[in-house]
């Protein structure tokens, strides 16, 4: 079984025009991943530099950035690959495990955010309680079970499905996903069953926990002073268009493993790089534009920046 998994490979036949278009794929993509990292890599930096953003808050908005480049590691640099080979292939191993890293970091998204509105509701509904509840410890525990959880879950579905026997080798993706699973010569009720779960527990709970979280705060802060409301935008409205784009691109990841039969080829391949581009590429820029305090730091880096281009300049 090993020797078999080991040395099957799959076609990833999602692209379209490449061979017209291959290097406008090359240089776009990796001006998207370039992009990917400087934005977010600018946030954890700023937020690890600086002390005054060493709160949970801007912890959590770090670990999103962090599961980002995790995330777009695991999935641009085989991309680059793909699109300047002539055959766009990938063992089954690795296929597995590109399908773990896509669904587990996915999963620890809606988690961290659950933490991030949690944390919310305390600072805004429980101001005087906040340091006491939100310590290190309390912060220590929900990054831990935010990437802890997904990945245990995700984890046993990626085993049950290495463990399946291939009938087709021809993916309709660019990448490793749950269209995977329609290569299977045996579809188990088991294991969609247990998908759904995942979906649910990883994806539907958090949403759910989120909305209500917020639904409280404003409720709350309706009542409020003029400045607790502005607060509560302030802080609140970045991480719910974080969390309505993310939960349309996961309705984009299922709708097109379901209708990818239906769906015109180039329809597919622009709603998958929707996926792989939009939050791991507009996060960074909607908290550094929309957080105060990060927007502050972004402003004073580009003005050193600045300087020290005219400095060379003058030399």
């Amino acid at each position: 079984m090993d020797a078999e998994f080991n040395g099957t490979y799959i076609t990833l036949g999602g692209y379209v025009g490449l061979d017209k278009y291959r290097y406008l794929y090359f240089i776009s993509l990796l001006t998207l991943y370039i992009l990917i990292l400087c934005t977010n890599c600018t946030i954890i930096c700023l937020i690890w530099i600086h002390r005054n953003l060493h709160e949970p808050m801007y912890i959590f908005i770090a670990a999103l950035s962090f599961n980002s480049v995790l995330f777009s590691t695991a999935i641009y640099p085989k991309l680059f690959i793909d699109v300047l080979s002539q055959k766009q292939t990938i063992s089954y191993s690795a296929c597995m495990v590109q399908s773990f890293v896509f669904y587990s970091l996915g999963g620890s998204d809606f988690f961290l955010l659950s933490a991030m509105a949690y944390d919310r509701y305390v600072s805004i509904c429980k101001p005087l309680k906040y340091p006491t509840i939100m310590g290190k410890t309390t912060v220590t525990v929900l990054l831990t079970l935010a990437w802890i959880l997904p990945a245990c879950q995700v984890a046993v579905a990626v085993v049950m499905n290495s463990k399946q026997k291939l009938c087709k080798f021809i993916s309709g993706g660019i990448f490793c996903n749950k269209s995977t699973t329609k290569l299977h010569c045996v579809h188990s009720t088991f294991h969609t069953v247990y998908g759904l779960l995942i979906m649910v527990n990883i994806i539907l709970v958090p949403v759910i926990f989120i909305l209500f979280t917020y639904v409280k705060i404003f409720v709350i802060t309706y009542h409020s002073c003029v400045r607790v409301r502005k607060k509560a935008a302030e802080t609140c409205l970045p991480h719910l268009v974080v969390l309505i784009c993310f939960s349309c691109l996961c309705v984009f990841d299922v709708f097109t493993d379901q209708m990818e039969s239906d769906l015109p080829k180039s329809v597919r391949l622009v709603m998958t790089l929707q996926i792989v581009v939009y939050n791991p590429l507009f996060n960074p820029v909607i908290y550094g534009v929309k957080m105060k305090e990060i927007s502050k730091h972004i402003g004073r880096l580009l003005c050193q920046i600045k300087h020290m281009k005219q400095n060379i300049s003058k030399k």
